[in-house]
């Protein structure tokens, strides 16, 4: 299946989210302002988003903000909207067709690739069936911390697990220097769902 190019068309995205159930997961980096579009985006073209963010990722981008762009409450502490028959993190698991993190720092990458669930996004996606819903992650660091032996076991580990990366690019960094390691632009994302989310009435992961 071709993706939508690097434009992301909306009518075409429309056609794969429409409906659908996203999660965002949130992390402590400047490319968090990046997010924003992602969810607007999605939310234009009739997802269903739902977003979570860290602690950290709160002072790059308020949680208002995303709320205002989904149209939906924002999770910031796994102790929020606790239900007793159904946990928070095992309810935003539940039933979704795709999960992205964005930006996903060497943090959350090293948490993820040592199952470390001490913030809201790790516990939510260690709740997530990667059999059934693709997780994706759109890496954002420094270029040197992308080229640390830890990230890239972290990483490759990562992928043998079933998780599913998209970047980093390379360019302008926010310390002051060019190298490889900055977060996909929303675009490039956004372009990529065909890859990981089928029509519906199809499967609902690629093969």
């Amino acid at each position: 299946m071709a993706g939508l190019g690097p434009t992301a068309d909306p009518e075409a995205l429309r056609g794969f989210v429409a409906g659908r159930r996203v999660l965002i997961g949130v992390t402590g980096g400047i490319a968090a302002y990046k997010t924003c579009t992602i969810v607007s985006r999605l939310a234009q073209a009739g997802a269903n988003v739902t977003v979570a963010m860290t602690e950290a990722a709160t002072h790059f981008v308020t949680p208002l903000t995303f709320q205002a762009l989904s149209g939906a409450p924002v999770y910031t502490s796994a102790w929020e909207h606790i239900e007793s028959k159904d946990p928070q993190h095992i309810s935003l698991a539940k039933d979704l067709d795709l999960a992205i993190v964005a930006p996903a720092t060497m943090d959350c990458l090293a948490k993820l690739a040592t199952g470390r669930t001490d913030d809201v996004v790790t516990l939510i996606l260690s709740a997530v069936d990667r059999r059934k819903t693709p997780v994706v992650l759109a890496p954002a660091m420094n270029d040197v911390m992308w080229s640390q032996p830890s990230t890239q076991r972290n990483t490759k580990q990562l992928v043998e697990d079933g998780f599913y990366l998209v970047g980093p690019g390379s360019g302008w960094q926010a310390c002051r220097t060019i190298g490889t390691g900055r977060m996909s632009e929303p675009e490039e994302i956004l372009g990529a769902i065909p890859q990981f989310l089928r029509r519906p009435g199809e499967n609902s992961r690629k093969k």
